[in-house]
């Protein structure tokens, strides 16, 4: 029986989504889920398209197919592109086992990895299944090939900072702390604000106008939306956090076409989701063992050259005390079955292992990665000796700038017991020292590199309200940006974007203060928002220009100054408020020992601080987190390509800008005229 049953396009698409819209009453079976994702099989509209790919990208097929009833199953299933019957071997797995609930257990997930389109254009996709009664069920389903065109100067490197939640609201802040105002103009601006140009960015993931971090990273580098929580993959029906349908990352694809290495830095664990959402593919950003392992055992596939950040805890087997290595987060794929062993064979990705006693510090150094524990081992590392990196500065995220600046300040004082001797860590890189040096390893790279560098604690102090450190965190951000813009400014070669995730809390710099910082202490013992706040907060022209002084190291000398600048939240949970610097920050419930001495004495929550001024303010979400918000956010662009950057664009546009620039070459945005663009 020919199993490609032939429909008009819109015909074809409105009867899949007539199957999946009542599956329960009408005979037959059915396709409820066709990946990648596309309007034409979820509405039987042929626009937007939802999936886009560079020519020659990679990318998997799959299908949920329903039997009609529970004694029957699917027997067969082909796929096919433009109504060619891929020639690629479709994996049939039955879900008896391994599946969602709402599955039921007689369906079957048919899966082709690994396929790639080179023709630009809209292409349409179709599976078509056999029952083994024999009936015959397709649906049909679009993706577009996005052209790249001929441009002027190819691009060698490409820097993405990322700062993790920074909206633009963030950057003010840190304008105002750092730079200072005199009668309305910026004193000194920031080095993201001197970049060229700047554009906005629509942040949705593919189910939700509000992304998380996962999403809201792979989007710049995949140029494809995914769920809320995943990464480097489209959602499936599976259980399996590592067997979904992959998406080729930009580090995969530009290192299997072009030779170029990755470079991966942040502030937080390296588990987390901004830097996974580069190198990982995984629909559970928490899995934190198999995604650690996947960054060595498949650096063949990304080019990993650098990696720094936190998260240590991931890398000692899981005999070592404060270990979080376990099975239950770790991945090994079948050889036997189809589904997950054309991972492998088709991906080249590795098989892995549940092996929570593994000691990948030890593996990674095997690999011939030099190895820095703190700053002063990162110091020690000749670069020019070295071409693999990795840097584990604490158990899982770092601490913040505020508390890392107050350590190095006090320590030079000889006073001890600050946070980062509470956490163990007290000699730990700003993240501008480790670009520095992530920098001077990977320009070594003859074909080129792609560095992401994030500072994650604007998104991670924003969430627990806590101002003065996702706002010092932004200005450690920024100096990390002048870092590398010093770096592109010496050479022709590298482009620069500075770019944020989604924005979090919605941030408002409400005002300024209207008192002296002695006075606001006495407002808060007196207590209740007729002193707090009714005195305090000095709105309009009230507000006036709030006067930090930096010290030599770059920071603050101090961020409880008079009339300080005034923030408030748009997305916050209920808090206790005193507008002062807290002395300790929340609980992280990530650190390994947060439940003992002395991190368990850290206040658990935003209603555990601040409470002396007894002055509530009630949150619009529950919970005792702030949120992300579904805000556009700024991106800036340096160096060669940077002006194709303007404009509101979609996050996935921003991919393919990068690759046309590293493919092609730098090209004019459309309007600039067609006597600018090469065809």
């Amino acid at each position: 029986m020919n199993n490609r049953v032939q429909l008009p396009r819109i015909a074809l698409a409105l009867s899949a989504y007539t199957l999946l819209g009542s599956a329960a009453v009408q005979a037959g079976p059915s396709v409820s889920r066709l990946t990648p994702p596309s309007e034409l099989f979820s509405s039987g509209q042929t626009a937007p398209v939802i999936a886009r790919f560079l020519p020659g990208q990679r990318f998997d097929l799959q299908a949920t197919l329903r039997p009609d009833d529970t004694s029957k199953s699917i027997s067969t299933a082909r796929f096919a592109i433009d109504g060619k019957a891929l020639n690629a071997p479709v994996a049939l797995r039955d879900c008896a086992s391994g599946c969602l609930a709402s599955v039921p257990k007689n369906a079957a997930i048919a899966t082709v990895r690994a396929i790639s389109v080179a023709t630009p254009g809209l292409h349409r996709f179709s599976v078509s299944a056999t029952q083994s009664d024999g009936q015959v069920v397709s649906a049909g389903g679009n993706f577009e090939v996005v052209p790249l065109v001929g441009g002027g100067q190819k691009i060698r490197n490409i820097v993405i900072l990322l700062g993790d939640g920074m909206g633009a609201a963030q950057r003010t802040a840190a304008r105002i702390v750092a730079g200072g105002y005199a009668q309305g103009k910026v004193i000194t601006p920031l080095a993201m604000d001197t970049f060229p140009v700047t554009g906005m960015v629509k942040t949705a993931s593919l189910n939700s106008v509000v992304t998380d971090s996962a999403p809201g990273m792979t989007s710049y580098v995949s140029g494809n939306k995914n769920n809320n929580n995943e990464e480097g993959v489209f959602p499936d029906d599976t259980v399996d956090p590592f067997d979904n349908p992959r998406i080729e990352y930009l580090s995969e694809y530009l290192h299997r076409t072009q030779g170029k290495a990755l470079g991966l830095v942040t502030t937080a664990d390296v588990f987390d989701a901004t830097p996974a959402g580069n190198a990982v593919h995984a629909s559970n950003r928490g899995a934190g063992t198999g995604i650690v392992d996947q960054y060595l055992d498949d650096r063949g596939l990304t080019g990993l050259t650098v990696l720094m950040g936190g998260g240590r805890k991931w890398f000692v087997p899981a005999s070592v005390a404060g270990s979080a290595r376990g099975d239950k987060t770790d991945y090994a794929f079948s050889t036997t079955e189809a589904h997950t062993a054309d991972i492998v064979k088709r991906w080249g990705a590795a098989p892995g292992k549940l092996d929570k006693d593994r000691d990948l510090l030890a593996d990674f150094q095997a690999a011939g990665f030099r190895y820095a524990s703190d700053k002063s081992a990162m110091d020690a590392i000749d670069p020019a000796k070295t071409e693999r990196l990795l840097g584990l500065f604490a158990h899982a995220n770092m601490n913040v700038a505020l508390d890392k600046i107050d350590g190095r300040r006090n320590k030079a004082r000889g006073v001890t017991g600050r946070v980062v001797d509470d956490y163990g860590f007290p000699d730990q890189p700003m993240l501008d020292e480790m670009t520095v040096k992530a920098l001077a390893v990977m320009q070594r790279q003859k074909k080129g590199f792609v560095l992401m560098v994030e500072g994650a604690s604007i998104d991670k102090q924003a969430h627990n309200m806590d101002t003065e450190r996702w706002l010092l965190d932004t200005i450690e951000f920024d100096r990390a940006v002048k870092v590398v813009q010093e770096f592109a400014r010496r050479r022709d070669d590298t482009l620069v974007i500075v770019t944020a995730d989604h924005e979090c809390s919605g941030v408002a710099l409400i005002g300024g203060s209207l008192v002296t910082d002695a006075r606001l202490q006495e407002l808060v013992r007196e207590g209740g928002s007729a002193n707090v706040r009714d005195k305090v907060v000095g709105i309009y022209e009230k507000a006036g220009f709030p006067k930090y002084r930096m010290a030599a190291d770059g920071y603050p000398e101090t961020t409880d100054i008079d009339h300080r600048l005034l923030v408030g939240y748009g997305a916050n949970a209920d808090r206790y408020e005193d507008w002062r610097t807290n002395e300790r920050p929340l609980q992280d419930s990530q650190q390994p020992f947060v439940k003992t001495e002395p991190l368990s004495a850290y206040p658990a929550g935003p209603m555990a601080r601040d409470m002396e001024a007894r002055y509530l303010v009630t949150g619009q979400v529950p919970g005792d987190s702030a949120v992300h918000t579904a805000t556009d956010i700024p991106l800036s662009a340096y160096g060669p390509g940077a002006w194709a950057f303007t404009g509101v664009m979609d996050n996935t546009d921003v991919f393919f800008k990068l690759a046309q620039a590293a493919l092609k070459g730098a090209v004019l945005p459309e309007g600039f005229g067609s006597a600018s663009r090469k065809k």
